[in-house]
């Protein structure tokens, strides 16, 4: 059994089983950077991801407050506790700000993640690389520099959106109110924004940006490896199965193609919650969590914050709010990937008959 990475016909081919050796799996080919209307991928995909966060945003709010609370609280009372305060309002704290940021950071992010993939792939197939191996590392780069380039916006989004979240939630484990470690209340965005640029001055809206880039750029370099090896090892394995077979050898119908994506995505967001869980914890407590000194409201460190972490919990604290991230990047990464892969093929350029 062995993968091939592009066929000339311009698909993807996976052979069957030795009783099927004749026949392939011929999966619709990547479409490379060259190949897209730019303007139509940037414009639709900032309307389309807007959609997707909008739908997943309460269990992002539920990670947060769940990683910046005193004690582990569970998923169930903490949606309670929310819905019993302050409403179904209270899942979409900050979501404004966060939407805000969406469409120049995913522009930065898709601009990244196909530049290097094309560059990168073709580089490693040019230097002899197996087809699972140039795959798998043009997608990790890709991974990397697309979370890296994405930071630069989402870092300040983050700092604000997450102080929203939290804002005037009751820990249910604690007389004490969350918000009360930075001592300040927000109106909306703008205000957080002007009052942490007022407070801290511009390094205020980048707290916790270099546990970002640890965090987000290993989780997605993972994610985007584990993704691609997940695909083809989907397919090589149990490919024939869910497809049809016709004269040219065995073709997938849509929804076994979608279906195998979205696996594809579930398995790779479980490998990557799992390592990336503790940097994530941090940064949250790191970005939203101040500590108070001779009466003067200071930013806490990385060991300082590392160091409460523990010592309240110690480390199986690292892990709070493991199901919610763990649940919200398998889905967001499932419709994500299928929104993606869908908004590559609405937005491929058309191609001009020949003329002779």
């Amino acid at each position: 059994m062995f993968l091939t990475f592009l066929s000339k016909s311009g698909e993807n081919e996976h052979k069957c089983s030795e009783d099927d050796s004749g026949s392939e799996i011929h999966i619709p080919a990547d479409i490379d950077w060259h190949m897209l209307d730019k303007s139509k991928f940037f414009f639709l995909g900032g309307a389309l991801f807007s959609g997707v966060s909008a739908a997943l945003y309460p269990i992002v709010v539920l990670k947060t407050r769940q990683q910046v609370a005193s004690t582990q609280v569970s998923c169930f009372k903490m949606c309670f506790t929310i819905m019993k305060y302050e409403g179904f309002r209270g899942f979409y704290r900050g979501f404004g700000t966060s939407l805000m940021g969406t469409i120049p950071a995913r522009s930065l992010y898709m601009g990244a993640l196909e530049v290097t993939k094309s560059s990168v792939g073709t580089a490693t197939v040019s230097l002899g690389y197996s087809d699972t191996s140039a795959t798998a590392i043009s997608n990790a780069a890709a991974g990397l520099s697309s979370a890296m380039a994405a930071q630069l916006v989402w870092t300040p989004i983050d700092v604000v959106s997450q102080r929203l979240m939290v804002q005037g939630y009751n820990d249910v484990n604690s007389s004490k109110n969350v918000n009360n470690v930075n001592f300040c209340r927000y109106r909306n965005g703008f205000d957080a924004f002007r009052k942490i640029l007022y407070a801290d001055g511009p390094k205020g809206l980048y707290r916790g940006f270099g546990i970002s880039i640890l965090t987000y750029a290993p989780s997605n370099a993972v994610w985007w490896a584990s993704y691609s090896v997940a695909h083809k090892f989907i397919w090589s394995g149990i490919g024939c199965s869910l497809c049809k077979k016709d004269e040219s050898g065995f073709r997938p119908e849509s929804k076994a193609f979608v279906a195998v994506q979205g696996v594809s995505a579930a398995m790779a967001s479980g490998v990557s919650a799992l390592i990336t869980m503790p940097l994530d914890t941090i940064k949250t407590r790191l970005q939203v969590l101040d500590r108070e000194e001779n009466g003067i409201r200071k930013p806490s460190s990385v060991p300082q914050t590392v160091r409460n972490l523990v010592q309240g919990g110690g480390l199986a604290a690292c892990y709070r709010g493991l199901g919610p991230r763990w649940a919200s990047m398998a889905m967001s990464a499932t419709t994500m990937i299928m929104t993606y892969e869908f908004l590559k093929r609405l937005s491929t350029k058309t191609r001009e008959p020949l003329t002779t």
